[in-house]
């Protein structure tokens, strides 16, 4: 498994991540996590934008996972928050770049996770969840990505 950490910003850093919004990001993470091999180790808001410590497995390229986490979480967002699309002006939820960086040897998930915890206005920042890891255990004699048991460590 690769883990990437991911920073998307509102459209024109707009300060509208209330806390329904929040409810909102965390349930949806929950259902991606449900249909796609891409678990959420911890979501973080500072008002105007998220921070994602994410764990996937290689076959998803970085493109393929931020743009399912961005365009599922928009739709998700803009379809339970009508308030956020009035805020908007061409009712888009994120803007259009990103930060992405995976999480390496130096860089290790709890350096990550502290970093992301440490960024912005400490009082405004918000772990909306925390997670510690996701093993992956293979089955003797199975390779294949279906094959694998996964045990989630949950803390929150």
């Amino acid at each position: 498994m690769l883990l990437y950490h991911l920073v998307s910003s509102a459209k024109y850093r707009r300060v509208f991540i209330s806390d329904s919004v929040d409810r909102v990001l965390v349930a949806t993470c929950s259902e991606i996590e449900k249909r796609y091999e891409v678990y959420f180790l911890e979501v973080g808001t500072d008002k105007h934008h998220v921070h994602f410590l994410i764990q996937s497995v290689p076959s998803y390229s970085v493109t393929k996972i931020v743009t399912m986490v961005k365009n599922i979480l928009a739709r998700e967002v803009i379809r339970q928050c009508p308030e956020v699309k009035k805020q908007l002006w061409g009712g888009e939820f994120w803007g259009k770049g990103y930060f992405v960086n995976t999480v390496g040897q130096h860089g290790t998930e709890n350096v990550i996770a502290k970093y992301v915890k440490e960024q912005g206005i400490e009082k405004e920042y918000k772990v909306l969840k925390k997670r510690l890891s996701v093993e992956i255990i293979l089955m003797p004699g199975e390779l294949a990505h279906e094959d694998y048991l996964f045990i989630f460590t949950v803390i929150s």
